[in-house]
């Protein structure tokens, strides 16, 4: 594995011998595991059999297009999932629910490289609306990078036009990604808005004479959407798990697609780095969502405070 993938099918036995030392993988495997550890805590991950460069700074490069990918797809998903559950909800049993349940079963079931696939054709090839490739059009002002995220950093420096031109390229693989998880959402908030709605408080809210509007907002709304942040924060963080894929299907400079081609060249230490970018984001993202679920659900803190 070593001669082929990173000295090549010619290289010499001492070439070999020679990477072996360098690499400890001549000495037992506890040993080469000490080694590693002590690396990546001074955030050395190693050098990158694709790339030939360090593995922490081809992390540097990529990770901002993917989590600009996901941040873009999660709001997406949240407000429109949002949207969908509460309008499904407040006209139960009607054409309008029948329809948003039709559409959760297709978007829960299509994988997200196929929903990929089709935009792609209809929106970016047929009738040309959206870019389909990279993440700015040739000929587009690259803005100073300060975060890796294009919109942002656009916006921080006033290049406008690019902060357009970025947002665009980020409609079509955004929505590929966050299809599947929008539908759950919407099946979710559904189903818990029609079962709070039953509850004794709302009827007493009601009964009292209390604005339906104020009803919906403070006493409907607010514990409804506790289960759907829960799934919601997992659904995020599957995001960048779910856009190997499409950020191949539209050659988006990201670290999924650098997962992809590192696995493809048995490339261990990138790959080793990406999956734990991974799972640092999943871990990070769930305790953000114990954090907000906390914050919607007062039981939570009291239980927790021992009251």
């Amino acid at each position: 594995m070593i001669r082929h993938a990173a000295l090549g099918p010619r290289a010499s036995q001492e070439a070999v011998e020679a990477l072996r030392a360098r690499l400890h993988l001549d000495k037992p495997i506890y040993i080469q595991y000490l080694y590693w550890l002590k690396s990546v805590a001074q955030g050395d991950f190693g050098e990158s059999l694709f790339t030939r460069r360090p593995v922490v700074e081809d992390v540097k490069e990529f990770l901002p297009a993917t989590l600009e990918l996901a941040l873009f797809a999660g709001v997406f998903m949240t407000l429109f999932g949002l949207l969908l559950g509460i309008l499904s909800a407040r006209h139960a049993n009607t054409w309008i629910d029948d329809l948003v349940r039709v559409l959760s079963y297709l978007g829960i079931a299509t994988p997200a490289f196929v929903v990929a696939i089709v935009l792609l054709l209809v929106f970016g090839m047929y009738y040309e609306i959206f870019p389909t490739i990279g993440r700015l059009t040739p000929g587009v002002t690259v803005p100073p990078r300060i975060t890796g995220l294009l919109t942002l950093d656009s916006l921080l420096t006033g290049h406008f036009h690019a902060f357009w031109d970025a947002l665009k390229h980020l409609f079509l693989p955004g929505v590929s990604l966050s299809l599947g998880g929008l539908f759950q959402e919407a099946r979710i908030t559904r189903s818990s808005m029609l079962e709070n709605a039953k509850k004794d408080y709302v009827s007493a809210a009601r009964a009292y004479g209390v604005p339906e509007r104020v009803v919906f907002a403070r006493y409907l709304f607010k514990p409804s959407v506790i289960p759907t942040v829960s799934i919601l924060g997992l659904d995020f963080a599957s995001l960048i798990g779910n856009a190997f894929l499409v950020e191949l299907l539209f050659n988006w400079p990201g670290l999924s697609r650098y997962g992809i081609n590192v696995m493809l060249r048995k490339d261990v230490e990138a790959i080793v780095a990406v999956v734990m970018v991974l799972g640092i984001v999943f871990t990070v993202v769930n305790i953000i969502v114990d954090l907000l679920v906390a914050y919607l659900d007062p039981r939570i803190r009291l239980v927790a405070r021992g009251e």
